[in-house]
């Protein structure tokens, strides 16, 4: 009898990457080419389909669950579980667009931000506001995580991870129903957080303004490669010192390579000084 927001429904279809493709699919949501598989050895049966990526239909999280198979002699390190393979694209950049929806259906959108992920770990190392990205593709992508979140009738926050190929495409990754890694920066950054949208949509509140208050970008705090234990802060003074930076720790107290730690938002004029 009580409400639960997002909706338990669809936090099941979301997360299974098969059930969530399928959903794009049936909606003509664009995205990457797909062949469901059920274990390795239906992977050798397709694979005239490499390069792909495999990927686990369920319990895949920041990177795990996650495989590049670029030739037939990757197979052998193919997931023996129900998953996927999806096409490997040649993508140009990575951008993600979080949108909120709440009960009344009112949608509100932040402007499309720019992700680098980490080529071992393979998530979000750090990240860019706004993506510098055309009009066209700005609005695009747009229109594209409108759609998702309407389509679900999703009440609350959903992230929309998404390609943006070289001729110009803009193509669904995967989708989280939740505040994101890719929303961090809002905090400082934006008119509104992404975690008081949050709060508006399911409390059926007007969507506050997404309105970019500064260029910023975030910085993931990751687990130092080779260790784990109890965590170690180094540099830390000297972070704080630096103008328009804010620091997030997470209060994690043991770290492991590449854990989320925290994250330091980076506050500037334009996209030269933040890359100084």
């Amino acid at each position: 009898g009580k409400k639960v927001f997002p909706q338990p429904a669809i936090i099941e279809l979301i997360q299974d990457k098969r059930k969530q493709k399928k959903f794009f699919d049936s909606h003509s949501i664009p995205t990457a080419e797909f062949i469901l598989v059920e274990d390795r050895k239906e992977i050798i049966n397709h694979k005239t389909f490499l390069p792909a990526v495999n990927k686990l239909g369920r319990e895949g999280y920041d990177g795990r669950g996650v495989q590049i198979l670029r030739n037939e002699s990757d197979i052998s390190k193919a997931f023996d579980a129900p998953g996927l393979l999806e096409k490997l694209i040649d993508f140009e950049k990575e951008i993600s667009v979080i949108v909120s929806r709440n009960e009344k259906g009112e949608i509100s959108s932040y402007p499309a931000v720019e992700m680098v992920f980490h080529a071992e770990a393979n998530l979000v190392e750090y990240l860019f506001s706004p993506a510098q990205i055309s009009h066209t593709i700005a609005t695009k992508a747009d229109q594209i995580a409108r759609k998702i979140i309407e389509k679900l009738e999703l009440v609350g926050l959903l992230a929309v991870e998404m390609f943006v190929t070289k001729d110009g495409q803009v193509l669904v990754n995967e989708v989280a129903p939740r505040p994101h890694n890719s929303g961090h920066q809002t905090i400082e950054a934006n008119v509104t957080s992404q975690y008081e949208q949050h709060l508006r949509a399911i409390l059926n509140l007007s969507p506050g303004s997404t309105s970019i208050i500064s260029p910023s970008a975030m910085v993931n705090l990751l687990g130092e490669d080779g260790y784990s234990g109890l965590a170690k802060y180094e540099g830390l003074e000297e972070v704080l010192s630096l103008t328009g930076t804010h620091v997030h720790l997470y209060g994690k107290k043991l770290t492991k390579p590449f854990r989320k730690m925290g994250h330091v938002t980076l506050l500037g004029r334009d996209r030269i000084e933040l890359n100084m």
